[in-house]
């Protein structure tokens, strides 16, 4: 019997149609579906990774164990799905044949050795081989199926290696900040390889704005018939030159058109998607990294994209082209289809980064929007026109360059108009809006309507969106394109963010501030950097698996001896910045602190801290971390407005406490009401 294993059930559902065309039975065995193609060969879908790492059970209870004994303890496998690993028990008796269908990636390599090791703990002599696919359409299926290889089991381990080192380093770590500053429970700290040097960055980035001192500047407008010149000093600090240059202009009526220069400026179309470039455009029209992931696997398993975790931004010569646009020539893309095909040449832009695992990201087939959720079909679209874009034709602009001159002060205006939209005009959502001017030539005399003064100031750093800190993270090596926007969601669920742009929390900004005060180390890019490079070894056969692993533990030994050596100093920090993140605004009966508590209970309220002398409170939910906006209340300006989060659901912006609480008195009173009047009607 051949069995062949894909990562999940809608793509074993998806191959199975394609291999068997259409014919393929579901089936039940062991309480998981699988589907099958006729008497000899099965798919079955796994659900991700079927075995976890772990600790012995011994190290399950923090406060008894010292968190660097994790650096070299014992590292157990364990079945995170117990009903498919018991089906691939069951059926390993009479696999003679064991194909590897899981997603081409290091993640898919490890997944399906997971798969096979339980196999072949029953089975040892069983055959095995592996596909690799880009796209899960007829032909690419059919293509990989005709062309069997081998599993790659370098690649399986640099997978294996990052689980292990990932585990080691997260759980001793987050023990380590938890133990210290005691917070436990479901309001433990986590920190991390990645996590830690990602957080890093955005903590530093609001020091900067924090410290950011503004510095007030001055611009001189000047306005025309149809448009304004700025004066070309651009921006002046010294007050007082500027009101010499206003008694210079006060009696200008006109000004004088010294000089003129037009130019031709070439737009460049954009590269192809890879998952960096992708989640950036995501990012743009509004879907945050992990949402725009788990919509681009979606499409993926249905066969309307290629697969969404690459770094190419190169299309391979064997991708057709022009057969790809041919799939858009009905329907909503069909002028843009059209425009593409009759391009004499169709010439692709390339990026700098040249793979030859996967290919870009790029529509691999046309379904109607009707056949699409709003979200999924938004990000179709984002994928077609981009790839339309990357054939498009560059941008043509004129631009234009006018100086002109009023009492002896050189005034500027910049104009640009575009000539041939070219890629513009199949990809919308990067714009650049004209700067139209009315025909100029040097000599004209402008009937000159006013002179004003634009009062402004220096802004600080903006804070990063998330667009934008994937592609920081990229350039830095923290993560892979896999990771990376698991990262992010790890970040707000831990409540060390808040916001879009990325806003972190004051115990972010404690556990930032302990961590690179006293082992520095841990929030540096370097050193996940190297890692990251070993564990690419690991894949390319230069290096073992279990040598990474070694080096890896040794660097966190170095990491533990300066945290030990400055515990109480790092729980300090630590503390301080949980306890600014608990304030939620001041009393509105004495004007002390309000902040989060508990009860001995167990329970949580807002309390005063001027208790016993003051008993004001508020209630809180029950479950939820809560996080304290910045926002304040417009009717309660005291108070800030919280946000609960809860894990695997939406965030839910409680909004101001007391106008919450006040909301719900009413509401009780209300219901308290209508019993009366039924009460009083019966």
């Amino acid at each position: 019997m051949r069995y062949i294993i894909t990562e999940k059930h809608n793509t074993a559902k998806r191959i199975s149609e394609i291999l068997s065309r259409g014919k393929a039975k579901q089936k039940r065995i062991g309480g998981v579906n699988v589907f099958v193609l006729d008497d000899d060969c099965t798919v079955i879908g796994l659900s991700g990774h079927i075995i976890g790492v772990d600790f012995p059970s011994a190290y399950n209870r923090w406060e008894d164990v010292d968190s660097a004994s994790l650096i070299d303890a014992e590292i157990i496998t364990k079945p995170v799905n117990e009903k498919i690993v018991s089906l691939l028990k069951q059926i390993a008796p009479d696999a003679d044949e064991v194909t590897i269908a899981t997603d081409y990636d290091r993640e898919g390599e490890l997944i399906g050795l997971e798969a096979l090791r339980i196999i072949k703990e029953v089975r040892e002599s069983v055959d095995v081989n592996r596909v690799h696919y880009s796209a899960i359409t007829k032909k690419e299926i059919e293509d990989a199926f005709s062309n069997l290889v081998k599993l790659d089991y370098n690649v399986a381990h640099s997978a294996e290696a990052r689980q292990i080192i990932d585990l080691i380093w997260g759980a001793s770590l987050t023990r380590f900040i938890s133990l210290a500053s005691t917070s436990l429970g479901s309001n433990f700290l986590s920190a991390g390889r990645v996590q830690s040097p990602t957080l890093a960055l955005l903590v530093d980035r609001e020091r900067e704005i924090e410290a950011f001192i503004p510095t007030p500047y001055w611009e001189i407008h000047a306005r025309f018939d149809g448009f304004d010149a700025k004066h070309s000093k651009n921006r002046f600090l010294d007050h007082d030159e500027v009101d010499n240059i206003l008694n210079k202009l006060e009696s200008a009526k006109k000004g004088t058109v010294t000089s003129k220069e037009e130019k031709k400026k070439i737009d460049h179309p954009p590269i192809p998607f890879n998952t960096t470039e992708f989640l950036r455009a995501a990012s743009s029209i509004g879907f945050s990294a992990a949402n725009a992931m788990r919509i681009a696997e979606t499409l993926y398993v249905n066969g309307f994209i290629s697969y969404p975790r690459t770094d190419n931004t190169v299309y391979p010569k064997s991708i057709d082209l022009k057969e790809i646009v041919s799939l858009f020539k009905k329907g909503v893309f069909k002028e843009e289809a059209a425009a593409i095909l009759s391009k004499k040449e169709l010439k692709a832009t390339r990026g700098k980064r040249e793979t030859t695992d996967h290919p870009p990201i790029y529509p691999v087939s046309y379904a109607a929007r009707s056949k699409f959720k709003a979200d999924e079909w938004k990000v179709y679209e984002l994928v077609v026109r981009r790839f339309f874009a990357t054939l498009a034709d560059p941008a043509e602009w004129r631009t234009m360059a006018v100086k002109i001159d009023i009492n002896g002060e050189i005034f500027k205006v910049n104009g640009a108009r575009v000539v041939n939209a070219g890629w513009r005009a199949f990809y919308p959502y990067s714009k650049t809006e004209e700067r139209l001017l009315p025909e100029l030539e040097k000599g004209d005399v402008l009937n000159l309507l006013e002179i004003f003064v634009l009062d402004k100031e220096t802004k600080p750093p903006s804070r990063y969106g998330q667009g934008r800190l994937i592609k920081k993270m990229e350039d830095l090596g923290l993560g892979t394109k896999s990771t990376r926007h698991e990262t992010i969601s790890k970040l707000y669920s831990r409540a060390y963010v808040v916001g879009s742009p990325m806003k972190p929390t004051r115990k972010a900004q404690g556990v930032i501030d302990a961590l690179e005060k006293y082992a520095s180390m841990i929030t540096d890019p370097d050193m996940t950097r190297i890692l990251e490079k070993d564990m690419d070894k690991i894949a390319d056969g230069k290096i073992g698996m279990d040598d990474v692993i070694d080096e890896s533990r040794k660097i966190l030994k170095e990491i533990f001896r300066d945290l030990k050596a400055n515990e109480e100093a790092i729980a300090k920090t630590i503390r301080e910045g949980m306890r600014a993140d608990m304030v939620v605004g001041s009393c509105p009966d004495c004007g002390k602190e309000l902040i989060i508590r508990r009860s001995r209970r167990g329970s949580r309220f807002i309390g005063c801290t001027a208790y016993p002398d003051c008993t004001y409170s508020l209630p809180l939910p029950k479950s939820g971390k809560i996080v304290v906006t910045d926002d304040a209340c417009k009717e309660h300006g005291g108070l800030f407005k919280l946000r609960i989060i809860n894990k695997g659901k939406r965030p839910w912006d409680l909004g101001c406490p007391l106008c919450n609480f006040l909301a719900w008195q009413e509401s009780k009173n209300n219901k308290s009401d209508e019993a009366k009047v039924d009460e009083g009607g019966s």
